[in-house]
């Protein structure tokens, strides 16, 4: 790597890690909870809006269900918060829904959870990124028409505090989630407190009314369940402390347990705080602003976590400043949670061969960077693609959770079925199947009522990207199936070629084309040819003369090309050599070797487009023959990794001692068994003899 980009990578991401430095990467409690659960604790900020805009469609005495729904929400919230603690356990070597689905359910329903899971892990980072963008432009207004902007800058921030590793990622979000935590319980205190001293805080948008019409029948019923499914999005993220498992210190399913546990009463109390709050301060919000009445001139709708804190603290407060900045940074950092699920996950996909092979291997960070990369390239696609907006991105958001739910919860019943077939019914292991039992169950009617209530309004994406997902997933798979079964030894083993015909390119008489020549000579081919495409006859002319002059014993071949093209009057001299089965064609292509990244756009392009072709072409070896120009000479023999204080001398560096002893070079070199005697004029030259002089 050249020092125009190693020194910008080391200061983003910081010096590379050594594999045995794994262990100090793993996470206390302190610091896994901001790991894996800003996500689950930072969807209050959205979850209860959620609610509300979608019971305004019916009017003030809708809005008044709001702490019943949220009520149900964190019933369901803790139901799933106790089925994913006995995951951890039964599952120590994370993967969540898809492990479970694995080992019980199927390869196809574990391909289901993974698919539902990595749709679910990009739409949290897009959803988080916009939704904390949003609170940030509710507090500074002026910067609303740079929402986009703001969101795909947040993503670059978090893929690179990402890339620099987890335990580091931990440390710097750390501060904003407790901070959140912290400032949310303050309001909400505050706000009860001054509510039970008979000053109930009144919110901004109080004297707002609603046109709608209140509803009846069964749209009632499908505004409540459209309501209670959108208020589920508080649940997202709960998996996520059951996926990494093994980055948590030792004990290290003890300490997961503990961590979700404490995520979630926190979230069921924030979630149930403001909910109540909400209502009693007579809080109201809609989806459109045509939905209110009596709406001043110039009146903005801020986020319900925007009114709260502005009616306990007081507007522009610093209260207020200090809820809605820490609102702002856990819901752009609660991405964090899916930059550390989706790479571990993918990593599993990929040494189960479902995915490719390069989202298994660690960075120079010990971290999977190539997952960090395509998830936040993904997110912030989709941040475009829908400008920002969290209502029209949301829709897409709880159905991909819900599905890895209810496999998992499904696949847990399975998990203890077995275990009590082979041991016994205990009590223990009945309460621990029904908690899953009834966990599935809840999730999968939850997952009817999502797929009912917002297939229109967008989740009908995600039921298309989840199968598509699912297809490349095993597509990939039979791939690698089908290249393992191709690559597998013969019995016979490998024939050696009877003969080997060289041939070395040339574009112009110069030391790499000699260094090209004196290497194909020493494989002691049975015939060499130097071969020239003629795009330029003044260029072939001077080349012939000048190796007509160096009385090179090689002989040059010209073939023209008609088209200026180098490639295929390359590829149409090969075919037609007389080779019989068991011949090789090797093909020697000297390439400078250069030290920036600018120069190699300047060099090697028809070389590396020609062996782009060659490698097609049966029966047909290509051998670089690289040389080293002075702007390379600082990273001849560099090894990555190098301990500092190991000193690799460039190559202009490196003198013979005289009075260093010669290697003895036997005047002939061995012959491996079977291989024909080359003809006496194609014997390779004496150690030490010239080509070309």
């Amino acid at each position: 790597m050249t020092t125009s980009f190693r020194v910008p990578k080391r200061l983003l991401v910081g010096n590379p890690m050594r594999s045995a430095q794994l262990g100090e990467t793993l996470l206390p409690k302190r610091l896994a909870l901001p790991v894996y659960c800003s996500d689950a604790i930072s969807s209050n900020a959205y979850a209860t809006q959620e609610i509300l805009l979608v019971l305004a469609l019916g009017g003030a005495s809708m809005v008044l269900l709001t702490p019943w729904i949220a009520l149900a929400v964190v019933t369901l919230l803790a139901l799933v918060t106790l089925s994913y603690r006995q995951t951890c356990y039964a599952y120590p070597d994370g993967g969540g829904a898809y492990a479970v689905s694995r080992a019980n359910l199927g390869r196809h329903a574990s391909l289901v959870a993974a698919a539902a899971l990595m749709v679910d892990y990009v739409m949290t980072v897009a959803v988080s990124i916009a939704s904390g963008v949003e609170n940030f432009v509710s507090a500074f207004p002026g910067l609303a028409p740079y929402s986009v902007e703001l969101c795909i800058g947040f993503i670059l921030v978090l893929t690179v505090m990402n890339l620099r590793g987890v335990r580091e990622s931990g440390t710097a979000f750390a501060i904003p989630t407790y901070g959140f935590i912290i400032s949310v319980y303050v309001m909400l205190g505050a706000g009860f407190w001054n509510a039970l001293n008979g000053h109930t805080p009144v919110a901004e948008s109080a004297n707002l009314g609603f046109t709608n019409v209140s509803p009846a029948g069964a749209a009632l019923i499908i505004l409540i369940l459209r309501a209670f499914a959108s208020g589920c999005t508080s649940l997202t993220g709960v998996e996520a402390v059951s996926n990494g498992v093994p980055t948590f210190r030792k004990p290290k399913t003890r300490n997961a347990s503990i961590t979700l546990l404490l995520m979630g009463a926190m979230s069921i109390v924030m979630m149930g705080g403001i909910a109540v709050l909400s209502t009693m301060t007579n809080l109201h919000i809609a989806d459109s602003m045509d939905e209110l009445t009596n709406v001043p001139a110039g009146y903005e709708q801020r986020t319900v976590l925007a009114q709260l804190s502005a009616a306990v603290f007081g507007n522009n407060s610093l209260g207020f400043f200090a809820v809605q900045g820490f609102t702002t940074l856990i819901l752009a950092l609660a991405a964090n949670t899916a930059f550390n699920g989706f790479p571990i996950l993918a990593s599993i996909l990929a040494e189960d061969k479902y995915m490719p092979k390069q989202l298994g291997r660690r960075g120079d960070r010990l971290v999977f960077s190539n997952g960090i990369i395509i998830l936040g390239s993904v997110a912030a696609g989709l941040i475009i693609a829908f400008n920002g907006s969290v209502t029209r991105l949301i829709q897409l958001y709880i159905l991909g959770v819900f599905v890895s739910f209810t496999l998992s919860q499904t696949g847990m019943v399975v998990y203890w079925c077995r275990h009590a077939r082979e041991n016994g019914w205990t009590p223990k292991l009945i309460g621990s199947m029904l908690v899953n039992g009834v966990g599935a169950l809840a999730t999968a009617v939850v997952l009817g009522i999502v797929l009912l209530t917002k297939f229109t309004h967008g989740a009908y994406l995600v039921v298309i990207a989840i199968p598509v997902l699912f297809f490349v997933m095993l597509r990939i798979h039979r791939h690698y199936q089908r290249v393992s079964r191709q690559l597998m030894p013969k019995a016979a083993g490998i024939t050696l070629p009877s003969r080997i015909h060289a041939v070395v390119l040339i574009s112009q008489l110069n030391e790499p084309s000699l260094k090209a020549l004196a290497f194909a000579r020493a494989i002691r081919p049975s015939t060499i040819t130097a071969l020239r495409v003629d795009t330029n006859p003044v260029r072939t002319a001077k080349l012939v003369q000048e190796w007509s002059a160096r009385d090179i014993s090689v002989p040059l071949t010209i073939v023209t090309s008609a088209y200026r093209d180098l490639t295929e009057p390359v590829l149409d001299y090969l075919a037609k050599i007389h080779v019989g089965p068991r011949d090789v064609v090797q093909v020697f292509i000297p390439e400078y070797v250069v030290g920036h990244w600018w120069e190699q756009l300047l060099h090697n392009q028809s070389a590396l487009r020609l062996k782009t072709r060659l490698l097609y072409m049966p029966g047909v070896m290509v051998t670089s023959v690289p040389y080293q120009l002075r702007s390379a000479e600082p990273y001849v023999l560099e090894r990555p990794g190098a301990d500092a204080d190991v000193a690799v001398p460039p190559r202009s560096a490196v003198r013979p001692s005289a009075e260093a002893e010669p290697v003895p070079v036997p005047a002939v070199p061995p012959t491996l068994p079977g291989a024909p005697e080359p003809a006496a004029g194609d014997r390779p030259t004496r150690p030490g003899a010239l080509i070309g002089r």
